[in-house]
Formats: C-alpha cells, sequence, structure tokens
C-alpha cells in the first residue's frame, strides 16, 4: 500500500531564516549588512514575496554556517508545495464547473437517484 503523505503546513524558507536570525540575536538588517544585500530584499525572503536565489543561498549558507543546498532545497520544496495546491484548487474549480453544468442540462438528481449513474462517478 503506497500513500503520498503531505505535511499540513510547509513553512516559507523565510520562516526558517527568521527563526535562524532570532536565534542568533540579528536584526534583518543584521544580516543585509552581513551578506551586502538591501534590508528589503531580506525582508522579502522573509515575507515569502522573493524567492531565494542560487546566489543568495549561497550568500546565506556564508552567513549562516549552513549549505547552499539547504536553502535551495527549502525555496524548491516550498514553491513545489505552492504549485500543488494551486493545482489541487484548479482541479476543484473545474469539478465545481463540470457539475453545474451537468445540473444544468441533466435532471442529475433523478439519475442519481435511479441508480443509472453512481454519484461522482462520471462527473
Amino acid at each position: 500500500m503506497s500513500q503520498n503523505l503531505t505535511p499540513a503546513r510547509v513553512p516559507t524558507p523565510g520562516k526558517i531564516l527568521s527563526r535562524e536570525l532570532e536565534a542568533r540575536g540579528w536584526t534583518q538588517k543584521d544580516l543585509a549588512e552581513i551578506i551586502g544585500r538591501p534590508v528589503q530584499t531580506i525582508n522579502e525572503i522573509i515575507r515569502g514575496t522573493k524567492q531565494i536565489t542560487p546566489e543568495t543561498a549561497i550568500e546565506l549558507s556564508q552567513a549562516l554556517g549552513t549549505s547552499a543546498e539547504f536553502w535551495t532545497n527549502l525555496e524548491a520544496k516550498y514553491r513545489l508545495h505552492l504549485a500543488v495546491k494551486e493545482k489541487k484548487q484548479e482541479e476543484k474549480e473545474q469539478s465545481i464547473t463540470r457539475k453545474s453544468q451537468l445540473y444544468t442540462i441533466l435532471p442529475m438528481s433523478e439519475i442519481i437517484k435511479n441508480g443509472w449513474i453512481k454519484k461522482n462517478r462520471f462527473y
């Protein structure tokens, strides 16, 4: 039996970065000065509105004593999670639209009630 387990929540790389700064007693401004980036860039990464590029991952790894792969993997997994979540939402919306169209053109309640098709089997 194969199961695809997905975490209930996937933290943004920025959340991990924020926790790392907090553990070190650093501010966003401190990190920005260390890696030579604008504070706004660090803030956008922490808020999750800016992705961690490979270049930024290298700088973070040097500043924090981690690997660049750590940061690029966090970013890739988070973006993949968002893409899957978005795809599932699109599929749900398409399913609702399809059901609505079927109920508009066919007496679906009667068809299901009579057992001609099983509920949710064909639509």
